[in-house]
């Protein structure tokens, strides 16, 4: 499978919108915007001038499969960014499309935004999740329960 990156655009947010609205993605996901004007509301503003997030897709071997970001950029702050990924297309969960994502994601980050010192939120009970987490470097700092639900928190700090 050939995973790649591209750029998000308003067709890219509303089918991504679409896409993640089924219970199974929704019960692993928590989504803020909770209409679809909601959800281009936010891409807009993450196409603006000092922008404090930036998304890409994720493509699997040319087709549109999921998104990749990171929230809060903040590149003096620690951490100085938040991540999160999902992969909408559950023919490929587990198959490693999101390790690769976020992979690839990482280096362009690092490069576009100078960013190492990364946090990124799941659920405990998303072994998914926490296996592409610990494959790209992230590793559990935190663990908690947030409205009943046992929730973890993990950073990825560089070597030093």
């Amino acid at each position: 499978m050939n995973v790649t990156l591209k750029d998000r655009t308003a067709e890219t947010a509303a089918v991504y919108f679409e896409r993640t609205r089924s219970p199974i993605i929704r019960k692993f996901l928590p989504q803020k915007a909770q209409t679809l004007e909601e959800a281009l509301a936010d891409f807009r503003k993450s196409q603006e001038p000092g922008a404090r997030s930036f998304g890409r897709t994720i493509c699997a071997d040319g087709q549109y499969v999921g998104d990749v970001w990171c929230y809060c950029i903040d590149s003096g702050g620690s951490p100085q960014a938040m991540v999160s990924y999902c992969v909408f297309e559950q023919e490929l969960w587990g198959r490693g499309a999101a390790s690769e994502a976020l992979g690839l994601f990482l280096e362009e980050i690092r490069e576009r935004f100078g960013l190492e010192r990364l946090g990124a939120f799941t659920f405990m009970e998303n072994a998914g999740s926490i296996r592409v987490l610990e494959k790209n470097g992230f590793r559990l700092a935190e663990s908690f329960t947030e409205n009943g639900v046992a929730s973890g928190y993990y950073e990825r700090i560089p070597s030093l």
